[in-house]
């Protein structure tokens, strides 16, 4: 067997046996609680600008990305500009023609003058407004007009009704073999102490919005694969692959 399939056999068995394991999901689950409460994701940044993401998470987008090549990626939830920054610098990496679209409801004009002035800025394009709003939604469809191979990446308000309907908005744009991958689903397996001072909560929240979602589409199955991989991540059941055109 050539050695490059039988490490691939090896880490497929490794991260079954993860899944299977309920005392590494209890430890992980665990830290997260703790590393949540001290706003971990908070103090990372990508070529100069703060992502907001957990590093299990950049990379799984990382491997996305390189297997995916999209000319495309549609990002809803600019906040500071680091997650736009990174699928910038996939593409030009990749040698990728392509475009990072970037949409948020409120890109506060350091943050904008800050991804303005980055050396990728040229990949990027910022629309300003609610990713639910029809002017801006027909705005992305034109945007993505002709594009081969469309990733959408939804990270904004996560709200179940606005989850929903982003997803109902974006999910027709990604193309088969890409995915849709809604981050912070892992807040349906938070206390609901953890978000006080937010709209969502256990039981309203993006995995709720996603389950809904797949009971009416044939087009994404959850990768099962990725989230096992990471054990620590922000979107268990997020990663949506799409199997149809």
């Amino acid at each position: 067997m050539d050695d490059s399939v039988k490490f691939e056999k090896e880490c497929a068995r490794e991260i079954e046996s993860m899944a299977e394991s309920l005392d590494l999901h209890e430890v992980s689950r665990q830290w997260f609680d703790r590393a949540n409460h001290a706003k971990y994701s908070y103090h990372f940044r990508w070529l100069g600008l703060p992502i907001i993401q957990y590093p299990q998470d950049i990379v799984a987008m990382q491997e996305i990305v390189w297997k995916t090549r999209p000319d495309l990626i549609i990002e809803t939830g600019v906040a500071r500009g680091g997650s736009v920054v990174f699928y910038a610098s996939m593409l030009k990496m990749m040698d990728i023609k392509g475009k990072v679209v970037g949409i948020d409801v409120d890109i506060r004009e350091h943050n904008r003058k800050a991804i303005g002035e980055h050396f990728l800025s040229d990949y990027i394009q910022l629309i300003q407004g609610s990713s639910v709003d029809e002017l801006v939604v027909s705005q992305v469809k034109e945007i993505a007009r002709g594009k081969q191979r469309v990733l959408v990446v939804l990270d904004s308000n996560h709200t179940h009704d606005h989850v929903l309907a982003e997803l109902s908005a974006y999910s027709p744009l990604v193309t088969k073999g890409s995915y849709c991958v809604v981050f912070d689903t892992v807040i349906e397996d938070m206390a609901d102490a953890s978000f006080d001072d937010r709209p969502w909560s256990r039981g309203n929240n993006p995995k709720t919005a996603v389950h809904e979602f797949l009971e009416g589409s044939d087009r994404f199955a959850i990768d099962e694969f990725i989230h096992n991989k990471l054990q620590i991540t922000v979107a268990p059941d997020g990663y949506l692959k799409c199997i149809k055109d």
